[in-house]
């Protein structure tokens, strides 16, 4: 890249109809809360793109200034010249640099507004609808798009376009125990990231370190060792051209290899492409309570079926093949339990996932077994599963006055739902075997972003007790709603191939749904085996302007590291509202000012609905102690939740939003600075 002087010949910049900073790149009106950020990432993620080379005088496009390979920096610009031999673009960025930069670092948008996107993506997923209806839903799919609801970023980049797969959540087989097996499993990650998608596996099948391998007459280099491919994988892979793949890999609870897994993070450039969570199971958290020992096993890797049948199912092999399984360490549950707590407590990793639990939930339980999450936790799947995601935004549906429009929710939920389950019909699938499992449930995850703005407008303290009261009930119609929609789908369309009212009725969330909806599945059938989850949407949330996922504002300013550069970014809704920043109401609050127990509360508030996961970072402040850690992770478990992360602030050397220093003061509260969990005057503590 080369920096050209500001001395620019006028005649260069006249020749495009450009003047150096003379506002000649517009913003539209619809990113009026995310401002530049906003439209750079809706111009890079989500616009079809031009042919590589396909780049005249006068295009705005998407030029990659500073190629860094960790964090590039893009800018909106036009361009200026094509030199002769179509290589060296010059172009003017929309802060009024001149810069050069080759073609091969440029993009072109084709679609430049909000209104072309919508269109196409309407367009596309009404036409697998009944001829006589396809005008009448691509309507309704419109009054949605954007302005109420966002599809998850495969949809919005890929809808009528050709070889991306519009799904952003896989989980993969667990990988064979042999070369060839994990080879596959690896070769079949790096396809799925090429096409956009994240990827989760489960290692909990690799035979642990120092165990016989009979063919080569050898012993196994263990689990971790193995993930170290699926990480370097990761990191090789662009999904779509535009950025990296992304990874969960995850273990069980009994496996012997867990404690290299928990520690492996810690030595420098180990797995830093990959997330990483262990799998906890309910009786692993009894033993813990009972201070009982736990056992660390794997099958014996002589017997003479185990390349046949050993499929990481531990359950199946010891209970009901009965065949043997070897102990090769005893410890007390609290040791490895410690281990887990510390290695979060100082980097973020691992995370947890209570999978046992979410088998019990999942309303899949009769007919495909849970065995990993996608790379952000919310959404656990079963061998070869996949999942539709969109996110309704929140803090649309208020009204100057503060108050909820109910009516309107029912609308773009029941919407929403349809747009998600023709995704699936119109999807371009690139495995035989994901079709067949994501067409046989036709899972969805319906999810939300704009929690955190949304009760700022309303004047409620997130994580407060009437705070809590109206999530309680937001969620639940969110999901009573999910249902019927589901269910009128099923009348219309037919039930998911899978369906079975009794076994389906029996799942641990059936049972907590209202009666009349129990009666309707088991009348009418329903469309979808699963229909909730809340993912980050980290991306599209900034897109919006908006509070990502549930979370609550980072900070009223701060700045934000992506792979499109550092951006100081300051919340909208403060200047919306009229608020004064330096003398903020009380329920203005960050995720920093909360106590990490109250962002906990607010989770299992809504996992009490949501039939999935939930992606949440639970914020924690640089002194938040080992032994905060422990309590939080318990009360995690405690309060119903099916996994937790969470962020003590400046564990990591590198994070991608940093405070920035406000000329206010931070809000002192000494009850709340004084209350732990154990406080019966708390309402936290009191759930």
């Amino acid at each position: 890249m080369t920096v050209v002087s500001e001395k620019i010949e006028s005649s260069l910049l006249e020749g495009a109809g450009l003047k150096k900073n003379d506002g000649n790149i517009k913003i539209p009106s619809f990113f009026s809360k995310s401002g530049y950020q906003g439209y750079k990432i809706f111009l890079d993620r989500y616009s079809l793109k031009a042919p590589k080379g396909d780049v005249s005088v006068g295009d705005l496009v998407l030029a990659m200034v500073a190629p860094d390979p960790k964090w590039p920096v893009k800018e909106i610009s036009r361009v200026l010249k094509v030199d002769e031999d179509g290589r060296s673009i010059e172009v003017v960025t929309y802060h009024g640099d001149t810069v050069s930069v080759d073609i091969d670092l440029i993009s072109k948008p084709l679609e430049l507004d909000v209104d072309s996107v919508k269109s196409r993506v309407a367009r596309s997923l009404a036409e697998c609808e009944d001829p006589a209806n396809v005008d009448e839903v691509e309507l309704k799919f419109k009054d949605i798009l954007f302005d109420y609801f966002v599809p998850g970023g495969r949809i919005l980049a890929g809808a009528g376009a050709k070889g991306l797969t519009l799904q952003n959540c896989f989980v993969l087989p667990c990988p064979q125990d042999s070369r060839g097996g994990i080879f596959d499993s690896v070769k079949e990650m790096a396809e799925t990231h090429s096409r956009g998608g994240g990827v989760g596996i489960n290692l909990s099948t690799l035979r642990p370190r120092y165990a016989p391998v009979i063919g080569v007459n050898g012993i196994s280099s263990g689990a971790v060792s193995w993930g170290k491919m699926y990480n370097l994988s990761t990191g090789l892979i662009e999904q779509g051209g535009s950025r990296r793949g992304a990874t969960m890999l995850m273990i069980n609870d009994w496996h012997p290899d867990i404690e290299e897994f928990i520690s492996v993070k810690h030595t420098p450039g180990e797995f830093e492409n990959a997330n990483m969570s262990i799998c906890i199971s309910d009786s692993f958290m009894t033993a813990l309570k009972e201070d009982a020992d736990w056992s660390l096993v794997f099958p014996n890797t002589k017997d003479p079926e185990y390349n046949e049948l050993w499929d990481g199912n531990l359950h199946y092999w010891r209970d009901v093949l009965g065949k043997e399984v070897l102990v090769y360490k005893t410890v007390k549950a609290r040791e490895i339990w410690d281990q887990i707590v510390s290695s979060a407590h100082a980097s973020a990793e691992p995370g947890l996932h209570f999978l046992e639990r979410s088998n019990k939930m999942s309303n899949s339980h009769y007919f495909a077994p849970l065995v990993a999450t996608n790379p952000c936790g919310e959404q656990p799947l079963e061998a070869y599963g996949v999942c539709t995601l969109g996110a309704m935004d929140l803090s649309k549906f208020v009204d100057s006055d503060s108050e909820f429009d109910w009516s309107k929710l029912r609308y773009v939920v029941h919407n929403s739902v349809r747009l998600l389950d023709n995704v699936i019909t119109i999807n371009d699938y690139h495995f035989d075997s994901i079709e067949k499992t994501h067409r046989g449930n036709r899972r969805i995850g319906l999810g939300v972003m704009g929690l955190g703005e949304l009760l700022v407008k309303m004047g409620l303290r997130y994580g407060s007790k009437d705070s809590l009261i109206f999530i309680d009930e937001l969620f639940k119609t969110i999901a009573i709603e999910s249902y019927e929609a589901s269910i009128n789908l099923a009348k219309l369309k037919g039930e998911f191939k899978f369906f079975g009212a009794d076994e389906y009725l029996r799942s641990g969330y059936m049972k907590g749904m209202p009666e009349d909806i129990r009666e309707k599945v088991k009348q009418y059938g329903i469309r979808n085996v699963c229909l909730l989850t809340v993912a980050p949407t980290g991306t599209t949330g900034t897109m919006m302007g908006t509070s990502t996922g549930i979370e609550p504002y980072f900070n009223w300013q701060y700045t934000r590291t992506s792979r499109l550069g550092t951006e100081v970014e300051t919340v909208p809704v403060i200047e919306e509202l009229g608020l004064d920043i330096n003398d903020l109401p009380d329920y203005c609050v960050t995720a920093m000012e909360l106590l990490p127990e109250q962002h906990v509360a607010v989770q299992a508030a809504i996992q009490r609905w949501v039939d999935s996961a939930i992606s949440k970072t639970t914020n924690c402040p640089t002194d938040f102690s080992i032994e905060d850690t422990d309590r939080l992770y318990r009360m995690a478990y405690d309060l119903g939740c099916k996994g937790i992360t969470i962020y003590r602030d400046n564990s990591r050397d590198e994070q991608v939003l940093n405070q920035m220093t406000l000329d206010f003061e931070e809000d002192s509260d000494d009850e709340v600075a004084a209350c732990r969990i154990d406080d019966p005057e708390c309402v936290t503590c009191a759930l």
